[in-house]
């Protein structure tokens, strides 16, 4: 079971249910890995729609190392993610809003 207001998401990875959770150390991998001058940054660009699949990637492989699941980039691109492409877009904006969400707001 995910916990909302800790940041977790789940996502179905090779047939198995994943918790993904962006922790600070998996941010910050995340900030350098994909050359963003800031998460701000990152996040304008899910809000206006111009992120990448570099950029949901990224998240995917973040919230996964967050989440305790030893994986790399690698291993992700041979990956079947449930739902394809749009479902890890979704998984990938939900794990950014988590993250910054305070308890309460919606």
């Amino acid at each position: 079971m995910v916990n909302p207001w800790t940041g977790e998401v789940a996502l179905v990875i090779d047939g198995q249910r994943r918790v993904l959770k962006l922790t600070l150390g998996a941010l910050a991998e995340l900030e350098q890995e994909l050359g963003a001058g800031s998460l701000v940054e990152l996040v304008q660009r899910f809000e206006s729609g111009a992120y990448s699949s570099r950029d949901v990637m990224g998240l995917i492989v973040a919230g996964l190392r967050g989440g305790g699941t030893d994986v790399t980039r690698a291993d992700m691109l041979r990956a079947e993610i449930e739902g394809g492409p749009m479902a890890a877009a979704r998984a990938a904006a939900e794990l950014l809003a988590r993250a910054f969400m305070v308890p309460g707001e919606s």
